[in-house]
């Protein structure tokens, strides 16, 4: 049984022969066929919107900056202070208080992980790209751009 056809190549060009090639595509196909898709309301898209719109620098995250409910939360707000971002131009939601808000910032995102960071309305990304962007300093680079760290940086703030 053939799962796959090669229009782009000649008749008398074998597909691969390893068996498993076709198995796995096959699963993965059927996989992205058959998952459900969800579709964000109007008004959780409306509440991201304006969420984002609240603040220069946004962070969906478990818990809140005092109490963060995971440690990826608990990094992305230790990254923040040590960046030194202005409290005044900052604002964390609290993704566990509304379920609607907790699936629907991964589907307004395309971002499947939580916390989520967005500087000046766009997405930054999560805790891994944060943590990337902080050590090679593109983070701090970008937060000063948008004129939203302490003047004087994280030294100012504490």
């Amino acid at each position: 049984m053939t799962f796959f056809t090669r229009t782009f190549s000649s008749p008398s060009t074998p597909l691969p022969s390893h068996p498993r090639t076709h198995i796995l595509h096959h699963r993965a196909f059927t996989k992205l066929q058959t998952q459900p898709r969800r579709y964000l309301s109007a008004e959780t898209k409306t509440a991201i919107e304006s969420a984002i719109a609240t603040s220069p620098v946004v962070l969906f995250m478990k818990g809140t900056p005092e109490t963060p409910q995971c440690g990826f939360s608990r990094a992305s707000i230790q990254i923040l202070g040590l960046q030194g971002v202005d409290p005044e131009k900052f604002s964390a939601f609290n993704v566990l208080e509304d379920d609607g808000l907790r699936a629907g910032i991964k589907e307004f995102s395309e971002w499947p992980t939580i916390p989520q960071l967005y500087v000046g309305g766009e997405f930054v990304g999560g805790c891994d790209i944060l943590v990337a962007m902080h050590q090679s300093g593109e983070l701090a680079k970008l937060l000063e751009e948008r004129g939203v760290v302490v003047e004087g940086g994280a030294e100012a703030g504490g």
